[in-house]
């Protein structure tokens, strides 16, 4: 069958059960008949086997049913008539099943190319910055939410984006790729990051008056069809002209050839913490309001450049982890777990950073990004194909989930 195969145990299910019937009508004594149990295999079968299985199963049992020697008495007309309808309507519930797990597996492959488009791989190494990240969308089942992260070299050296749009899960991915497009025009264009965030916040302003005036409307598929058609919504799921506020706060960070800092531009954003050692603390930036108000254009963002040792790392958040709290409803303390994790390697801290979340956290309803930089100008040659963000989707739907325990 396609999708998800069946646990060991379903499957052995009617097996055993074809087996231990007939065997307990002929160890027991009369009149018990136990015949009538067989007429639950069927149904069984088709929990964990196909149209196939499921056929095979309903004519062992009709055979069962009329061979003496096992002391299953021969079932009248009527029963045999009724165990004959359950196994037909098995096999047909089986057939459906099977093309609708098809039908599923298809749609699922498409969203998920849909949404690696948007957010492809990111490579350990780009230019002489070395990447690691991990992306857990706060909606089950899916690979993109409302936070988003790109990485991308240019005329300017290595720019990287980390951000967090208005909502999450599968209504935020629009926003996201708006953001995404202009974010990896803007890096080959633009000769700060000021005028990247510039270029971000028209995005949305303009994205905004458009769904405000109704010129972007989103069709609604119906909760649990798939087989739906996402297209032209009707009136009354139109675009409310005042629900036209598209907003988002984004981490802009600046590697340059032959430099030994980084530049950070934030706007509304959480800071970002560097790494020196077995140290830790926030780089103080100067907050810009968020994208999508229409201020980036007039008042531009504060650009600051940081100067890095060898050895430090850049550790990039959104809101999903320093909001987490425990059960004393305490924030996560990113920078001192940060400095007591601090390990060299960037894909080492990062999966050290999430253990140590989801060990901490009471729940993770957000969206989670987490990446660090490590610049390293003297390793190994950059990757020369397209670069942008990683996606690593560990799809737990809890926190329980997540340590292992479901």
């Amino acid at each position: 069958m396609s999708g998800a195969p069946a646990p060991a145990w379903l499957r052995w299910l009617p097996v055993g059960l074809l087996v231990l019937i007939p065997l307990l009508q002929i160890l027991v004594e009369r009149p018990v008949d136990l015949g009538f149990l067989l007429g639950a295999i069927p149904p069984l079968a088709t929990l964990g086997y196909g149209p196939l299985g499921t056929t095979l199963f309903s004519t062992a049992v009709l055979v069962l049913l009329n061979i003496s020697e096992v002391n299953l008495d021969r079932p009248g007309q009527a029963d045999l008539v009724v165990v004959t309808f359950v196994a037909v309507l098995s096999i047909a519930i089986s057939w459906m099943r099977q093309r609708r797990a098809a039908q599923l597996t298809t749609i699922r492959t498409v969203a998920e190319a849909a949404q690696l488009a948007v957010l492809p791989p990111l490579p350990p190494r780009v230019d002489g910055v070395r990447c690691a990240g991990l992306y857990r969308p706060a909606q089950r089942g899916t690979l993109v939410g409302g936070d988003l992260f790109d990485v991308r070299r240019g005329p300017y050296g290595v720019r990287a984006l980390v951000g967090d749009v208005q909502g999450h899960g599968i209504a935020a991915v629009g926003t996201v790729t708006s953001i995404l497009g202009a974010f990896r025009e803007a890096v080959l264009d633009e000769e700060d990051l000021a005028g990247v965030a510039a270029r971000l916040d028209r995005r949305l302003v303009v994205d905004a008056e458009d769904a405000a005036a109704g010129a972007i409307t989103v069709a609604r598929v119906p909760e649990g069809d798939p087989d739906s058609v996402v297209g032209e919504p009707p009136a009354g799921q139109r675009s409310d002209p005042t629900s036209g506020e598209l907003f988002a706060t984004a981490l802009l960070l600046e590697f340059r050839p032959h430099s030994a800092e980084v530049r950070v531009v934030s706007c509304g954003h959480p800071a970002p913490v560097l790494l020196r050692g077995t140290t830790a603390h926030e780089i103080e930036v100067q907050p810009s309001p968020p994208l999508g108000l229409g201020i980036a254009g007039v008042a531009r963002p504060v650009e600051r450049g940081v100067p890095l040792q060898p050895g430090d790392r850049v550790l990039a958040v959104t809101d999903g982890v320093t909001e987490a709290r425990n059960d004393a409803d305490a924030f996560y303390p990113l920078v001192d777990r940060a400095a007591q994790l601090a390990a060299e390697d960037p894909a080492e801290l990062i999966a050290a950073i999430w253990r140590d979340l989801v060990a901490y956290a009471r729940t993770i309803d957000d969206d989670v990004a987490l990446l660090v930089f490590a610049p390293d100008p003297e390793g190994e040659e950059p990757d020369t194909g397209t670069v942008t963000g990683e996606v690593l989707d560990t799809r737990e739907g809890t926190n329980k989930e997540a340590r292992g325990e479901g």
